[in-house]
């Protein structure tokens, strides 16, 4: 048995402070690997004990092994999850008189400072914060890390999707190298589609050079969802709703007494919501990334201590942060992803004798078919796999500075050492650190590199701050009433023109502008009765659905129904979409239309990336606009059947990477510090889908006519 290895404190405390009878499948079999020091991907539902499975073996051999100073690093995406976590690792290092803490950007410095002084055996942190404290001249990082031994990455796969992921896997092997041993690397993971593929990527340059596993005793096999294709009636619904509006009296009118989940899937989705349900009555709590931290905290408090409530949410409580039992999820409209999904239905169905459940909530059409589409792969069993996004060359030039910030001075022949030779931070961005010298953003002298003007006119402000977080945030002003911190809003919403007063939709309510100051960025409000407006840009880099997704959509189109309870709206509606795509769906391949206006359309249901591939493989046939979206290309009003089927021919040999604009680049954080080639050649790879553009040349395309209305 796994549980007998334990430490016998930790596991008297399991049996006693805890009370459990036993440990669950995944603790169970976590504890022989992480207790021989293997690297290790940790599997299982959201609530599957993930983190005990992956603390209660650390601690043993914290105690076994007699391990001293920061020996363990807890590594979570969000602060709010880091937040949430403290309290029980605190209980859990607790039981062998240790102790945890907590490091990130809210953390106060007289906190920090006490923390620097006594240091925690476990520290609860971000990839910027771990940046930070390498390169902060406040903190002895060779002195701090040296006694590290492991690192636990939560939620990796919300990593390893983004560029955060490639930041994280730098800054672990810099710690590597202040540690001076290799550093044992936990990953804690939902389902995916490539669990092995997700730690090999986690073992950075240790991959092949460390034993490691993949724990997943609940999953039964790589790629498998984890709740079951054909659910008991009712537990997944789809609704067909309509509007907003409709949205929320449905929500108002289901599941009294109950404590509900809402998902949207963007921050205005969830304010209008949110001041919907309020004003039917419904006891209304709302958490998204711009409201302020303290607004968030209170919300999510106050909904795991009520019962007959709501809260809507972002994908922000996606991941584990633990708002209480809950009883129902409902998602409006689609999540993006299989994946997102199984994260959200994952918040129910953790109280004996209750199961999971999810109901679907339509707005429109589109969302309908999404959400169809979406159910009808989680029927087969496919969830997405996580793949880092290719060619970070940006976060090369990122870590470059970093790195120089962090030494002061480093050999402009030896630099790449720190890194371990993980590629791409090995000696292939050298043309990276060239650049970076001729453009001053590096200075050289006796073969040694310091930070030059240009990084400190670009990234100097708030001593580097600005170069250690690898996403760019439109910039936004903070909402005050009073001295309280509110959230964060568009400036678009204060510039654009208005008749009366100045109105915002902030925290579900309404708000009066008073004051404005433009310097500060701070906006000064008061309260209104009603009809406030809520708007955040969304960041530069496009967004789309994949091509699996909108396949999906399409098989939906020809006839398929996901095994889920569809309500009577629901299926007139889909009969509706079908009926109105029967000249744009076609099972034998793909579909050229020409409406009776003349516009010609390509529909490849190919998902958004693939058709910025085919747009630029075929550019002799697209519209001079270019326009395409997730199903469909816009082609020249003159394309016949001839012309299509030369241009066609044999193109899947030679496909061209998408077109990207100099505009786009501003969406490219540090793109600047780039060659601009290079740049654009990694937003261009990014915005490609070459195996799915190959994959649709392959197929038929019929050229039709619709008739005139």
């Amino acid at each position: 048995m796994g549980a007998d290895l334990l430490h016998p404190v930790v596991l008297h405390h399991v049996v006693n402070s805890l009370q459990w009878p036993a440990l669950r499948p995944l603790q169970e079999a976590a504890v022989q690997p992480l207790l021989t020091g293997e690297d290790a991907l940790l599997l299982a539902p959201t609530a599957g004990g993930k983190t005990e499975a992956a603390v209660f073996p650390l601690l043993s051999r914290m105690a076994q092994e007699n391990w001293s100073g920061t020996s363990v690093l807890y590594v979570c995406p969000l602060k709010a999850l880091l937040n949430n976590l403290l309290p029980r690792l605190e209980a859990y290092t607790g039981w062998l008189g240790r102790r945890a803490a907590l490091w990130h950007g809210d953390v106060t410095m007289g906190r920090r400072r006490k923390i620097l002084q006594e240091r925690p055996d476990v520290l609860l942190t971000t990839p910027e914060s771990l940046e930070s404290m390498l390169v902060s001249t406040a903190v002895d990082h060779q002195e701090f890390f040296r006694h590290l031994q492991a690192i636990v990455v939560d939620e990796v796969h919300a990593f390893a999707g983004d560029d955060r992921g490639w930041h994280l896997l730098a800054v672990l092997e810099r710690l590597t190298r202040v540690a001076g041993r290799p550093v044992q690397r936990i990953g804690l993971s939902a389902t995916v589609g490539n669990p092995d593929d997700l730690l090999h990527w986690l073992q950075g340059s240790g991959r092949g050079q460390r034993p490691a596993r993949v724990v997943a005793p609940e999953a039964p096999a790589a790629g498998a969802m984890s709740v079951p294709a054909t659910p008991p009636p009712g537990q997944v619904e789809l609704d067909y709703v309509g509007s907003v509006h409709n949205a929320a009296k449905v929500i108002a009118a289901l599941h009294r007494g109950e404590k509900r989940l809402v998902f949207c899937d963007s921050r205005a989705l969830v304010e209008d919501l949110g001041q919907r349900l309020r004003a039917l009555g419904v006891t209304t709590f709302l958490s998204h990334a711009s409201l302020a931290m303290d607004e968030r905290r209170r919300a999510e408090e106050a909904f795991a201590q009520e019962r007959d409530c709501v809260i809507v949410a972002t994908s922000t409580l996606e991941l584990g942060i633990d708002v209480g039992d809950l009883d129902r999820v409902i998602q409006i409209n689609a999540p993006r992803s299989v994946a997102g999904f199984l994260q959200r239905i994952g918040r129910t169905g953790r109280r004996t004798g209750t199961s999971r459940n999810c109901l679907f909530l339509a707005l429109d059409g589109d969302g309908l078919l999404h959400a169809a589409g979406l159910l009808h792969l989680w029927a087969q069993g496919w969830v997405e796999e996580v793949v880092p996004p290719p060619e970070p060359r940006h976060i090369v030039a990122q870590q470059i500075l970093a790195l120089t910030l962090q030494q002061h001075r480093v050999g402009d022949q030896t630099w790449s050492q720190e890194w371990n030779g993980l590629s791409p931070f090995d000696r292939s961005g050298e043309v990276i650190a060239r650049h970076l010298v001729e453009h001053g953003y590096l200075d050289t002298d006796s073969g040694m590199l310091f930070i030059g003007p240009e990084a400190e006119l670009r990234f100097g402000r708030r001593h580097f701050m600005d170069m250690l977080a690898v996403f760019t945030a439109p910039p936004q002003f903070t909402v005050l009433s009073g001295r309280t911190e509110i959230g964060r809003t568009d400036p678009a919403l204060l510039t654009a023109k208005v008749h009366g007063p100045r109105l915002l939709l902030l925290a579900g309510r309404s708000w009066r502008v008073t004051y404005i100051d433009w310097k500060r960025k701070r906006c000064f409000v008061e309260p209104a009765e009603g009809g406030g407006k809520a708007l955040w840009m969304t960041g530069a880099s496009p967004q789309g659905l994949s091509y699996r997704m909108v396949r999906a959509m399409r098989d939906v189109l020809l006839g398929a129904d996901p095994p889920v309870a569809l309500t009577g709206r629901a299926v007139k509606r889909l009969a509706e979409l079908r009926h109105d795509a029967t000249a744009v769906v076609n099972p034998a391949g793909t579909v050229v239309v020409r409406d009776g206006d003349g516009e010609v359309r390509w529909w490849t249901w190919a998902g958004f990336r693939a058709n910025a591939t085919l747009i630029a493989t075929v550019s002799e046939l697209a519209d001079p606009t270019q326009r395409y979206d997730d199903a469909s290309i816009r082609l020249r009003p003159d394309v016949d059947r001839a012309m299509l089927h030369a241009s066609l021919a044999g193109v899947s040999d030679r496909l061209c990477l998408p077109d990207v604009t100099e505009k786009a680049l501003a969406g490219l954080k540090f793109s600047s510090a780039l060659p601009q080639r290079l740049a654009m050649a990694t937003l261009a790879t990014r915005l490609a889908d070459l195996p799915a553009a190959r994959e649709v040349l392959t197929q038929p395309a019929r050229l039709a006519y619709l008739p005139f209305s």
